[in-house]
């Protein structure tokens, strides 16, 4: 199995980048992991929302395969400790035969066909982050459940 993670918008803040970065490679060491960006929306300031969250889904849609398993990074997601999400990750590796994509939507988060689309949604936090802090966290959290589930000295409890 593969671990996606498909944004909207590259992380241009380069401290978020260098640490993204840093956990990104730590985690191809447990796992193959791709961190995918697709471009920001042109004009955004001409169109609306709704109109913005249907071009963002149909570009998110376009990067995905038939065979992935989609979860959304939702405020109204499922919840997890460190540990649950853990938990969540081994059992996802011996289920999904070939690539879990977790997806952060865009400013205005997902379309309704993005979440048609969707198998499950999972929280960070009902905290909203930028999108960069959103992918820094993710990466860190994941590669933290990586070491939980190798009886790693990473994660205290």
């Amino acid at each position: 199995m593969k671990i996606a993670l498909l944004s909207i918008g590259k992380t241009d803040n380069r401290l978020f980048k260098e640490i993204i970065d840093e956990y990104v490679k730590r985690l191809n060491y447990y796992i193959p992991f791709e961190d995918i960006y697709i471009p920001d929306i042109k004009n955004r300031k001409s169109i609306s929302e709704v109109e913005q969250k249907n071009l963002e889904g149909d570009k998110l849609i376009k990067a995905l395969e038939l065979t992935d398993y989609i979860v959304l990074l939702d405020e109204k997601g499922k919840k997890f400790n460190s540990s649950g999400f853990a938990n969540y990750i081994e059992k996802k590796m011996h289920t999904v035969p070939k690539r879990l994509v977790f997806i952060i939507g865009g400013p205005y988060g997902f379309s309704k066909s993005v979440y048609n689309i969707a198998n499950e949604k999972i929280s960070l936090s009902e905290m909203t982050f930028t999108h960069q802090m959103v992918r820094m966290i993710f990466t860190e959290q994941l590669y933290r459940a990586m070491t939980i589930i190798n009886n790693e000295p990473y994660h205290h409890e």
